[in-house]
């Protein structure tokens, strides 16, 4: 079964101002120093998962000519632009819908734009893992990394037992922690940061969405029918919206019963501040 890679490329990066800007965010700069942009990285990290053509971006109208520029062997109908941001749920139901109409019952991977993952063979293995238990079930995969320290500015995953190894259920999300709280997590053991990557089935995330999102699905149905017509970019203006401005997080992840979570160790970050920038630039010296 084909697998279609998801990079959410809309944010603005707001943390690394003056670096990152509302005109050229984070995920469109070179803040390693490597000559490679962080989306560049990112897709780099993928090719090993699926080709370049299957290879999507869902982004702001303005940033298209960065992805053009930076990745330009991503199909100009794979750009995908969001007419204002909704948040994570909007934007993943707008590409999995798009990607159903041609690719229906296709695994997807959905990643953000702009994080630092090193060891790539293992993240690569961590991804084929995961899409062998979606693949052909109702359930979804997130990644959790192994916290080193008690952070208080990641989101954090509990974890339960370990379903098939080395795939476990997830008991709960959890918000940014104080951290005293952050501590607990760290001494429990079962808790892992939240890393924004989710792996499931095209049919999967639909039923999902309907089930937990109604709102949101009921815009996409409005839209659907425009896709790939000369008219999908007003639908979409008119429609998308509409939508809740709210995270795959709240949307799905934290009712959902068909959870699970792959505890990852390669080296993660997120890059939101400018502790952690430094951090991975010193890293790689």
């Amino acid at each position: 079964m084909d697998t279609h890679v998801v990079i959410m490329a809309g944010g603005i990066g707001k943390r690394l101002f003056p670096i990152s800007t509302p005109e050229r965010p984070k995920q469109f700069i070179d803040l390693l120093k490597c000559g490679k942009t962080m989306i560049q990285l990112t897709v780099e990290r993928f090719l090993p998962i699926c080709p370049i053509e299957n290879f999507w971006v869902v982004t702001s109208e303005k940033y298209i000519r960065y992805i053009r520029e930076q990745v330009p062997g991503i199909k100009p109908s794979h750009i995908l632009a969001e007419p204002e941001a909704r948040n994570t749920a909007p934007c993943i139901a707008y590409a999995c819908t798009k990607i159903a109409q041609h690719y229906p019952g296709v695994n997807i991977v959905v990643t953000p734009s702009d994080a630092y993952i090193a060891e790539n063979d293992i993240f690569v293995d961590t991804i084929k893992t995961a899409l062998d238990f979606t693949s052909d079930s109702n359930r979804i995969v997130t990644l959790g990394i192994v916290p080193s320290r008690p952070a208080t500015e990641y989101g954090y995953i509990e974890a339960g037992k370990t379903v098939i190894r080395p795939v476990k259920k997830v008991l709960s999300f959890k918000e940014k922690p104080s951290v005293e709280v952050a501590q607990e997590y760290l001494d429990k053991g079962n808790y892992f940061w939240n890393a924004g990557i989710f792996v499931w089935n095209q049919k999967t995330i639909d039923y999902q969405l309907r089930k937990y999102a109604p709102q949101i699905m009921e815009q996409m149905d409005k839209i659907e029918p425009h896709i790939y017509n000369a008219d999908e970019k007003q639908a979409l203006k008119v429609y998308f919206p509409q939508c809740e401005k709210i995270s795959i997080d709240y949307a799905v992840m934290e009712k959902s019963n068909d959870i699970f979570m792959i505890p990852c160790t390669f080296t993660w970050s997120d890059l939101g501040s400018f502790e952690a920038l430094e951090a991975v630039q010193a890293s790689l010296k």
